[in-house]
């Protein structure tokens, strides 16, 4: 018997030997094929890039992966504690595996065998962090033992603190959402440490099974989970009882997915600002990258310029007739399941999508598109609605010409068409509305620093994404007719100087004659060149270009950046060529700050995930502002390193002359601000854009109206009609709390009274003088000399007077100049 029980010994030592080495072997073998986990000290997850308004106010965000990154000192020890219960409540015990729990599972399992119940796990926190960061998520014998074996390895290598950050950032949660910051603000639109005990349990109960216990569609299965998280908080000794009881009183709380920009408005805007990051850096880095990018947008600005833009394209649009309904549906059952599948504009909350019921002389009857919960279930809730006919008489009128008498003769029932409420949140009253069809595009931007505080790309981005104010090529018309200005005043030209306002001809060398007129045919004689530009005359433009020549027009025109390469021919004098709404209130703020060369910004400054500036716009240098201490030294001075591109003098004297716009000229009577103003209208060849650009000493704003394929705006859609009221309506809004600004004339100009007829100086008793500004050295003439006196018609090539684009020829090869 002994020598048995010796016998059986010594082969079960051999037994164990050999399983012995043969583990030895395979965790040799294994332990070569492991990644290298020192990577983790690099972990640099994919983070959210935050885009940010002038204020701060979150506009939007751009990832792949929803995650923020904290550090494990920002998350509260509620929120630690809730993930410790529900996944690892050893965790600061054990040395990566929990033999404990593992043995308890091992059990578990073992009676589960045959039950038809899950199996439960036993991996620790470190270990989840091995399996997310290095491993597959493979459920095999060979990965649970490499995942082991990382763990050690781990915990030999990190801190806890530093394995449970890792974990907290790196796990998913569900809709889209990465990593606890992330979490927090997705389902509770809150900073990780608002957590309540009850959100931070929930959120606790997710990286188990984000869809099992989804908010929305399974509710109940998330609330016991949740509870029993709360449960373990207690257990442990995280949360008293009372406290714990009182969470689980509590209702989830998840607030619903949002969708677009978190800032009204600002969609155009945030996605100029994508644009340009992509430009800079990469789509990796700005949707990985988690950058903070701090812009211009002064949202309450912002605000005033698309109410200002897309009230005037609503009601221009309306004036043109109703265009029918958006589609037809069936009203006979339950209207509201078809009604909520028709798209509605998203950032027009104003308006709302309604089908109609039923339809008499006297109003017609709507229901309301119902609400869509985060589940995609439709409301059962159907609302209802009227509009009377005084809230749709302008759709009487049909755009195609045909008027109809009442409601009953524009809209049928099962019409799906927009309306927007006339009262209050509870009236059942509605007006009819249809989107336009003609755009616009508006920027407003401080002339100074060449932020840009506001822009609008068009009615609305969800009925188009493209930005009619950086994106549109459209020819500005007389908008552009300053710089010619600009160009005669600094090369020997004044305010005072005349020219003739006769009807010209110009004969090309292949036969064609080309006539440009005045906008509405008038003219004659001689006048002023504050005349010509306060009443836009043509011709007199036309003449002083020539006078000039084209080449030295063109070199302000790129001086300014309106274009990047113009083509130097007499139609471009007239604003023949193509250029973009931004590009013209940046070559205007040029003027509005004294001649200074400026770069249009809509990013102040970026900074890495680390918080580290790599971008600002601001270029100018304080080299005494950041001392340490005050030692009786001078104030600190920011040198003004920008390059001065036109005269200081040059600047007001074309100031002057567009504020004689305002007064006496193309835009008199349109533009009521308290507070010095100078602007120019702008109207092309047949009414296809009408422009406005003008600015105070400290706010410059520019805008177009026009059909994005450039049709007729018809009588009425001028500078002057159409485009300064925007303009005005906008200012009106953007300056109401600001102190009344003054231009300031530079030091050693002259300032002398002129016969605004004749340019000479004015004597006593002149009706109409006006006091014009003088560079040194200049001053009225003592006799009339007029350009162009005299002149005989030139013989140019055609190439000098046209250009290749089909709108410079048509404004040219109409023979009517019509740019005003």
């Amino acid at each position: 018997m002994i020598r048995l029980i010796g016998y059986f010994f010594g082969l079960g030592c051999l037994l164990f030997l050999g399983v012995a080495a043969a583990a030895a072997i395979y965790l040799s073998v294994v332990s070569k094929e492991l990644p290298d986990y020192e990577v983790l000290a690099k972990y640099a997850p994919p983070v959210t890039t935050r885009i940010h308004a002038g204020n701060g106010a979150l506009m939007k965000e751009y990832s792949r992966e929803n995650r923020l990154f904290v550090p494990i000192q920002a998350i509260p020890d509620r929120v630690k504690a809730a993930f410790l219960s529900a996944e690892d409540k050893n965790f600061y015990n054990h040395p990566g595996v929990d033999v404990g729990g593992l043995i308890r599972a091992v059990a578990v399992n073992l009676q589960n065998i045959g039950s038809g119940r899950r199996f439960v796990g036993a991996s620790t926190i470190t270990q989840q962090v091995a399996k997310n960061f290095l491993l597959s998520a493979d459920q095999t014998f060979d990965r649970k033992i490499k995942e082991a074996i990382l763990s050690f390895r781990i915990e030999q290598a990190y801190s806890k603190d530093k394995i449970l950050e890792l974990y907290l950032n790196e796990i998913y949660f569900g809709l889209n959402s990465y990593g606890i910051a992330g979490a927090a603000l997705t389902y509770f639109d809150k900073s990780v440490n608002e957590l309540t005990i009850a959100e931070s349990a929930y959120l606790a109960s997710l990286p188990k099974g984000p869809a099992n216990y989804n908010p929305f569609r399974r509710a109940e299965a998330a609330l016991t989970r949740r509870n029993w998280v709360i449960d373990r908080m207690v257990e442990n000794g995280y949360v008293s009882q009372s406290d714990g009881e009182e969470a689980k009183k509590q209702p989830l709380g998840v607030v619903p997915p949002k969708s677009g920009p978190s800032l009204f408005a600002s969609d155009y805007f945030a996605e100029e600002v994508r644009r340009q990051l992509i430009d800079q850096y990469g789509e990796k880095t700005l949707y990985e990258g988690g950058l903070s990018v701090r812009t211009s947008l002064d949202p309450q600005m912002q605000l005033e310029a698309r109410k200002a833009l897309q009230n005037a394209l609503v009601d221009y649009d309306q004036r043109r007739g109703y265009r029918g309904p958006i589609k037809q549906i069936a009203t006979s059952q339950d209207w509201g399941i078809e009604l909520a599948k028709i798209p509605g504009l998203s950032d027009v909350p104003e308006w709302q999508v309604a089908v109609v019921l039923s339809v008499s002389d006297q109003e017609a009857d709507i229901g309301l598109q119902p609400r869509v919960d985060a589940g995609g279930k439709v409301q059962t809730e159907r609302k209802r609605g009227t509009i009377a006919a005084a809230d749709m008489r302008w759709a009487f009128r049909a755009a195609s010409g045909k008027v109809a008498k009442s409601p009953s003769g524009v809209l049928s029932a099962g019409d799906v068409v927009f309306v927007q409420r006339t009262g209050n949140a509870d009236s059942t009253t509605y007006r009819l509305r249809q989107p336009p069809k003609v755009q616009g595009g508006l920027v407003a931007m401080d002339p100074h620093t060449g932020r840009v505080l506001a822009m609008v790309g068009g009615f609305s981005y969800a009925q188009s994404e493209f930005n009619r104010a950086t994106q549109a090529k459209r020819q500005p018309g007389s908008s552009f007719k300053p710089f010619v200005y600009a160009a005669a005043m600094d090369n020997g030209y004044t305010p005072a100087s005349v020219i003739l306002d006769d009807p010209l001809q110009i004969t090309l060398s292949n036969g064609d004659v080309w006539k440009p007129t005045n906008y509405e045919g008038e003219g004659g004689g001689v006048h002023t060149l504050r005349f010509a530009i306060e009443k836009s005359r043509n011709l007199m433009t036309v003449r002083l270009a020539s006078d000039m020549g084209m080449p030295l027009v063109a070199e302000y025109a790129e001086r300014f950046g309106i274009y990047d390469h113009m083509n130097p021919v007499l139609a471009m004098s007239l604003g023949a060529g193509e250029t973009t709404v931004l590009r013209m209130v940046s070559a205007y703020s040029v003027i509005a700050n004294g001649g200074k060369q400026i770069k249009p910004t809509l990013i102040d400054r970026i900074q890495d995930r680390y918080g580290k500036t790599i971008f600002k716009h601001e270029e100018r240098v304080c080299d005494t502002c950041n001392v340490s201490s005050w030692q009786n030294q001078d104030e600190p001075v920011i040198g003004d390193n920008r390059e001065q591109v036109l005269d200081p003098m040059t600047a007001y004297q074309v100031t002057s002359m567009m504020q004689g716009v305002i007064i006496r000229g193309t835009a008199a009577g349109k533009i009521k601000l308290n507070t010095d103003i100078a602007g120019k209208t702008g109207t092309t060849n047949d009414e296809k854009d009408a422009w406005f650009v003008g600015f105070t000493p400290s706010l410059v704003a520019g805008l177009y109206v026009g059909y994005d394929s450039p049709t007729p705006l018809g009588r009425g859609g001028t500078g002057s009609g159409l485009a300064a009221p925007v303009f005005n309506e906008f200012m009106q809004a953007a300056t109401k709390d600001q102190p009344p600004e003054k231009f300031q004339v530079p030091a050693g100009m002259t300032m002398v009274a002129v016969n605004r007829a004749t340019g000479m100086a004015a004597q006593p008793g002149d009706q109409g003088a006006i006091m014009e500004a003088f560079k040194p050295g200049t001053g009225p003439a003592t006799s009339l000399q007029v350009i162009g006196g005299g002149e005989a018609a030139p013989q140019v090539a055609p190439e000098e007077i046209l250009r290749t684009s089909p709108q410079a020829n048509q404004a040219v090869s109409s023979g009517s100049g019509g740019l005003f």
